[in-house]
């Protein structure tokens, strides 16, 4: 059986990096952290979002510190995201509603600074394969976040959702599930349509994966567990 199809980097080639931070240093740890990984490269740093992608737009992921020059970067998180980039969003500031409103906004995910080079490079190869990928920190305010607006998703709705999480392609799913990709697509829709009835939508991936841990769902500890038995399967959006 052939691999489902990639919808994220191609393989062939290393995921190219952009890092803005307005501090020098912290540029330099993380481009070190990211050069022992010979999947990464690091084609563009700055401390202004703007210069960095003109200097590199070809840049698959862009590493993004909240705060620059004393300003926090959720609104330019949302512009970023909506243009259709892989943003990445680190902070020393990890304070539950600051990592949701980072997620809500579009991020692909929200890493603190303090969880070191192992989760930064996971979070950047899972970004650039439009994977989910839930660092510690994030779990704990998404688990954490008690908010009472929560739909009813059905039991083949929940299922379809935490195997497509677990970075399986709607095809992979339906065959898992023996139904349809086409009931998979419903499932999905169904959920995201549900969010948006309580005035939570959920457009992304990474969005609706917020939602459903945030609310019990799903378990962080569940995603990225599933091995197939035939192929890798291989994530779409």
């Amino acid at each position: 059986m052939d691999p489902d199809p990639v919808d994220g980097v191609p393989v062939s080639r290393p995921v190219r990096v952009a890092i803005v931070d307005d501090h020098p240093v912290v540029v330099e740890g993380i481009r070190s952290w990211l050069a022992v990984e010979p999947r990464l490269t690091v084609v563009a740093t700055g401390d202004d979002p703007d210069a960095v992608l003109r200097a590199a737009p070809e840049a698959d992921v862009l590493l993004l510190d909240l705060r620059l020059h004393g300003r926090t970067m959720v609104d330019r998180v949302a512009g970023l995201a909506a243009n259709g980039r892989r943003v990445v969003v680190y902070s020393e500031h990890t304070d539950p509603e600051t990592m949701l409103a980072v997620v809500e906004a579009g991020a692909v995910a929200f890493l603190a600074k303090h969880e070191g080079r192992e989760h930064c490079v996971a979070t950047v190869l899972a970004a650039a394969d439009d994977r989910a990928y839930v660092p510690p920190t994030l779990a704990g305010a998404l688990v954490g976040d008690a908010r009472p607006d929560r739909p009813a998703l059905s039991d083949k709705e929940r299922e379809a959702l935490l195997l497509w999480f677990q970075s399986m392609s709607k095809a992979s799913v339906a065959r898992r599930m023996r139904i349809s990709e086409h009931t998979v697509k419903q499932y999905v829709d169904r959920a995201r349509i549900k969010y948006s009835r309580v005035g939570r939508p959920a457009a992304t991936k990474a969005a609706l994966l917020a939602r459903a841990i945030e609310d019990g769902l799903v378990r962080p500890e569940e995603i990225g567990t599933y091995q197939s038995y035939a192929a890798p399967d291989r994530p779409t959006p």
